[in-house]
């Protein structure tokens, strides 16, 4: 017998969802700075190395690129070139870290916990510093201010290398699956920010403002940045703990909305 949905019932499971926790959850899943992930930080690491290595010795990898910017994609399929104008968005600073940010700030009021804010002003520390040396330091021309055919053009007070706009999406994507509280959202949210760091990367190929292997040191700077986050949870837990010292209120609230909380439950 088939039965109908509720959907008063629903709407109520969602403003449930909506309201505050009357304590910080006590079983969050963090990630751990364990073996596996060391490992996969020293491979990502190599990698980004090789790519660099690749780059400026003018290897066969500054030959692909010059033959994918002489493919131009954009011509060859322009009737997405519209729609990749605004996909392309996902991977900008300033509009994602908006609304990631409103998200975060939304999980700090619930859970009573600056963690998620803390965290991801980190990771975009830790983005701006080490990306923003690279590109000052390497200096490497985009594909449509190159000088030589066949060069890898670098140290031409250029600012592509890596793509911004590639580790941006990996970093600011990447931090909903790693702040996630459970193993099966942070699947879904890691396979979500997976995809959109990828096209993002690819776009930025497709429209000519980067060559292919800007992309993939971008991708692999987004991901050291994901991978090494772990061993700032520490200085967070103590940041965190420093403002709630210095802001009793904080916690007097925490404590008061548990104590209500309680007496409504035994009433």
């Amino acid at each position: 017998m088939r039965t109908e949905r509720n959907p008063t019932r629903r709407l109520e499971r969602v403003f449930a969802r909506l309201d505050r926790e009357p304590e910080r959850p006590a079983n969050l899943d963090m990630p751990r700075m364990s073996r596996h992930r060391v490992v996969l930080l020293g491979l990502t690491l190599s990698f980004y190395l090789a790519i660099v290595v690749a780059v400026l010795a003018t290897t066969w990898l500054v030959a692909f690129d010059w033959q994918v910017m002489f493919f131009r994609p954009y011509q060859q399929w322009p009737e997405i070139h519209a729609f990749l104008d605004y996909w392309v968005v996902l991977g900008q600073r300033g509009p994602t870290a908006v609304m990631v940010m409103a998200w975060l700030g939304w999980r700090s009021w619930r859970q009573h916990t600056l963690r998620p804010l803390l965290m991801f002003g980190t990771a975009l520390l830790l983005l701006n510093v080490t990306v923003g040396a690279a590109k000052i330091g390497m200096g490497r021309a985009g594909p449509h201010y190159a000088t030589l055919i066949g060069s890898n053009e670098m140290w031409q007070n250029g600012d592509i290398f890596p793509s911004g706009h590639t580790a941006n999406a990996v970093v600011t994507w990447g931090i909903l699956a790693y702040l996630a509280s459970t193993p099966r959202a942070r699947r879904w949210l890691s396979a979500v920010s997976a995809v959109i760091s990828l096209s993002v990367g690819l776009t930025t190929v497709y429209l000519g403002t980067h060559w292919l292997s800007d992309v993939l040191l971008g991708w692999a700077a987004g991901l050291l940045i994901l991978l090494a986050l772990p061993w700032f949870e520490p200085l967070v837990a103590r940041v965190e703990a420093l403002v709630r010292k210095s802001h009793p209120d904080l916690a007097q609230d925490d404590e008061e909305r548990g104590r209500r909380d309680e007496f409504i439950a035994r009433v």
